[in-house]
């Protein structure tokens, strides 16, 4: 933990690719950076298997890994790396004022979030009551947990058609449970899914209670999103993957975003509504949300502060 007295020049909110580019870049210009990881350094990625569309990774790569390497690229050129999470920004006072969850205080000239999205999950209590205990979110940290079992997978995206896949690894059987029949996945990662004889598909449906013995799931109530009927399913397992929401909490009301809650940027440039903040990656990001495009927006963002703290002449 830093002491409270500390100053930055540049400091930036999150560790996923956005956040370690924008660290990388800002090092190389001599900004002395600092990145504080938040609640899950590395980002997404970290719960995340092969990333096999990052250029450069011809074979792929692990997501972990992959943030591993940024992190040390960070590293190598200066940036100052603390393990703690942004709980207020003063966006009100300059230098401004950032308090961490630790409790101590930091200042910096210009900052640049970079806090990402989590995932979202169905809201009902009976999920929240099994998470851990057979609800997850994230199939690459508990997918080994159910091996030999049946499970299943809400969602209709991408990130519904990988966990899937990855979790026939381990599964007997996968069923994908989507409340239509149409997909936003693309359509590689949904004929992958499709064409795995472990997946199997239980559409216009949604999930209106999980149920379980106290200790684990034992299986859920379907409706039907068209008649209203209900069924109930069994299943050893419920992997939640429909979507995320950008990690902005911290900053509503003071810097402006848009009704989902994803930071407003002046596009071309990262700069948010006020004057030294910048935004990258998915905390900005409801269309793309990919680690190239991040690691692409913290370039720009570091580009962009430093700009800006040459043009006001802060040394």
């Amino acid at each position: 933990m830093p002491p409270s007295h500390v100053h930055y020049r540049v400091a930036i909110i999150g560790s996923g690719p956005a956040g370690w580019t924008a660290a990388l870049y800002t090092s190389r210009a001599e900004l002395q950076p600092v990145v504080f990881e938040g609640p899950q350094p590395g980002g997404q990625l970290t719960i995340t298997t092969e990333v096999e569309n990052y250029p450069g990774f011809k074979d792929g790569i692990q997501g972990p890994e992959m943030m591993e390497i940024f992190r040390e690229q960070a590293k190598r050129f200066g940036t100052e790396v603390v393990l703690d999470t942004v709980t207020d920004l003063d966006v009100s006072a300059r230098p401004f004022r950032l308090t961490l969850e630790t409790g101590a205080v930091v200042t910096a000239d210009a900052v640049i979030v970079s806090s990402g999205a989590s995932a979202k999950y169905l809201g009902i209590a009976s999920e929240k009551q099994y998470m851990g205990r057979g609800v997850s979110a994230c199939a690459t940290c508990d997918g080994f947990f159910f091996k030999g079992k049946e499970v299943a997978v809400v969602g209709g995206g991408d990130t519904a058609m990988e966990e899937a896949t990855f979790l026939t690894k381990f599964a007997t059987k996968v069923t994908v449970i989507h409340r239509r029949e149409e997909f936003r996945a693309s359509k590689i990662m949904l004929e992958r899914a499709r064409m795995n004889p472990k997946i199997a598909w239980k559409l216009n449906r949604e999930v209106e209670e999980v149920h379980g013995d106290g200790k684990l799931i034992t299986g859920l109530t379907l409706r039907d999103t068209i008649g209203g009927a209900t069924e109930h399913f069994p299943t050893g397992g419920l992997f939640i993957a429909i979507g995320h929401e950008p990690n902005t909490k911290i900053f509503q009301g003071k810097l402006e975003m848009n009704a989902q809650g994803y930071l407003k940027i002046k596009h071309p440039s990262t700069a948010t509504s006020v004057e030294g903040v910048f935004a990258a990656g998915d905390v900005a990001d409801p269309t793309y949300r990919q680690a190239v495009s991040a690691a692409g927006e913290g370039c720009k963002a570091a580009i962009d502060a430093e700009r800006w703290l040459a043009a006001k002449g802060i040394h």
